[in-house]
């Protein structure tokens, strides 16, 4: 996509339809969702511009390649703009990872609101629509963590026409076909738009289900803990209702969820030109892009509905993956790259062993309103044996190029039990020295919470990658990841992780404090201090409070983590 006037001439172009508003560097690959919309806008013939990072302070730096004739698309990029601005602890970040050179300061806080404004400045009365991450997990009433407050859905505050919610590729074409067309905006799945009063009190609301009104929230704190409970019961794209939310005399409208995609959907984004590489106009190095050059995303959703984690909030539980020959496609052209230095660094998505995982009856799974397909247990519905990730895994390292493919998306615990023939498959060929696992934590009250399953697992698996690595003949290491101070886990809790690193006498290699993410249920636990069963639970609120649960991470062992360093050995 163009970034100045005269790529635009070179075009051929005197105008653009769509002008795309970033808050990260524009880089064409398929692992940031701007360069996806872009490619699809451009596909679909529209005439696709983009603004990476422009001044928020100043109209005119969205200016450069004139007015869109149809309107401005915005996001905040990949991450929601605060948690990439701010730390668990409320300050300042160091630097950003989606900048070149790691700077920060290159994009504002709630930068999708930001942006929504600077483009009607810039260009009055221009349709804007929003989408990506921010403007997901933000598209109803919820708690923001650094200002310690409710907010309004980001459609109230931007004042945007449109919140495009989740990944976004089903509904983008026909919601910038109606922009063209001045057509109506409703009726649209994955979509969110916000009615004035005489269409609020004309709309139609049979099949739809209520969330607790924006007054309601400001009078009762548990009106969060119902609304995320809502939220996530009618996630399921098949049998999920639309939802409406009152703003006095206006009306929050959301389409339900758009059907997934499907193989042949999800080969056909994956094979778009995308050139797998920041715009030219950076010459300094863009750290989010050199950790994903070499990756190549494989798989949507994620069936764990972990209570902390946005991801299902945005992407769905559904598992969407591609099919093999399309990442094979996409490995060749990998392998052709001058870059290219033999080494595959992922093959994944949300984890590295859910590929082509899924319901054995999609029947059954399309009336199923369950918040986790693996927890309190794991679905006997959910097949989940690996083969087919083994079969590609196989095929891909039979390509003479190829000489390291690696698997880095880290790995559910309980899935890998169960899957033998792959987890001996990743422990033997495609561990780079550190395998990432995800235990959250060790004590089981604070699980629950986190709707993770057993300790046990952990453990278990623990004992697994030691056999097979000894069998392997390689000497690997674990990096286990736990959180601190989560809703409910206090000092005793956490103590039970402190005793298992030190008889282990092994330090974490990042300190995860808890973040209460928009629009989960964490974030819900956290705000009303009680779970979703509405019992009382304790929380840490300041710094002064979570700073002990943080020593425990940052007390200094020896690291890695091998699993042989264990009592008695």
């Amino acid at each position: 996509m163009p970034m100045s006037r005269a790529e635009m001439e070179k075009l051929g172009w005197k105008e653009l339809d769509v002008l795309i508003i970033t808050g990260d560097c524009y880089v064409d690959h398929p692992s940031y969702g701007v360069a996806i919309i872009g490619r699809l806008l451009l596909d679909a013939g529209y005439r696709t511009g983009i603004i990476a990072q422009p001044d928020w302070k100043n109209p005119a730096s969205l200016q450069a390649m004139g007015r869109p004739r149809i309107a401005c698309a915005i996001s905040s990029g990949n991450m929601d703009s605060m948690v990439n601005i701010y730390t668990a602890a409320r300050r300042l970040r160091h630097d950003d990872v989606y900048s070149e050179n790691g700077e920060p300061g290159k994009r504002p806080p709630q930068a999708v609101v930001v942006y929504s404004q600077l483009a009607r400045h810039a260009f009055p009365k221009i349709p804007v629509v929003i989408g990506g991450l921010e403007a997901s997990l933000r598209r109803v009433a919820h708690y923001d963590y650094w200002q310690d407050k409710l907010r309004a859905s980001v459609l109230v505050d931007s004042k945007a026409d449109i919140d495009i919610y989740g990944m976004g590729e089903k509904p983008v074409i026909e919601v910038f076909k109606r922009l063209e067309h001045n057509e109506p905006l409703r009726g649209i799945p994955g979509t969110a738009i916000l009615l004035g009063k005489k269409d609020a009190d004309e709309f139609d609301r049979t099949g739809f289900v209520e969330l607790p009104s924006w007054e309601e929230h400001q009078i009762n704190r548990d009106a969060l803990m119902e609304t995320t409970k809502i939220v996530e019961r009618e996630i399921n794209p098949y049998c999920g209702h639309g939802l409406i939310q009152r703003y006095g005399d206006r009306l929050l409208v959301i389409e339900p969820p758009p059907e997934p995609l499907n193989k042949e959907e999800m080969d056909r984004v994956y094979d778009l030109p995308f050139s797998y590489l920041p715009h030219p106009v950076y010459k300094g190095k863009i750290p989010a892009f050199d950790t994903i050059k070499d990756s190549i995303p494989a798989v949507r959703g994620f069936p764990g509905g972990c209570s902390f984690c946005g991801l299902v909030a945005h992407q769905g539980r559904l598992i969407m993956s591609r099919s093999h020959d399309s990442i094979i496609r996409e490995v060749n052209r990998m392998t052709a790259r001058k870059s290219f230095r033999g080494t595959i660094s992922d093959i994944g998505g949300a984890a590295g062993n859910i590929y082509d995982s899924g319901p054995k009856d999609v029947e059954r799974c399309k009336i199923c309103r369950r918040s986790s397909c693996l927890f309190p247990n794991i679905c006997d519905n959910y097949q989940s044996d690996g083969c087919s990730l083994v079969s590609l895994l196989r095929k891909v390292r039979s390509i003479p190029e190829v000489k390291h493919l690696h698997i880095n998306s880290g790995i559910r615990l309980e899935l890998a039990l169960r899957q033998k023939e792959l987890t001996k498959e990743l422990i033997h060929h495609h561990v780079s020295g550190h395998l990432k696992v995800a235990p959250e934590h060790l004590h089981p009250k604070v699980l629950q919470l986190m709707r993770k399953n057993r300790a046990e697992d952990f453990y278990a698996f623990m004992e697994l990658f030691e056999k097979e690595s000894r069998a392997a003949g390689k000497e690997q290491y674990l990096i286990p990841l736990f959180i601190s101070n989560y809703p409910g886990c206090t000092e005793k809790e956490m103590k039970v992780v402190d005793d298992f690193l030190n008889r282990h006498n092994w330090s974490p290699q990042q300190v995860q404090d808890y973040i209460p993410l928009p629009m989960t249920m964490g974030a819900a636990m956290y705000y009303t201090g009680r779970n979703a069963e509405g019992e009382s639970i304790p929380v840490n609120r300041g710094l002064k409070e979570r700073r002990p649960q943080i020593n425990v991470l940052k007390k200094k062992r020896s690291m890695p983590f091998n699993p042989e360093r264990k009592s008695g050995r």
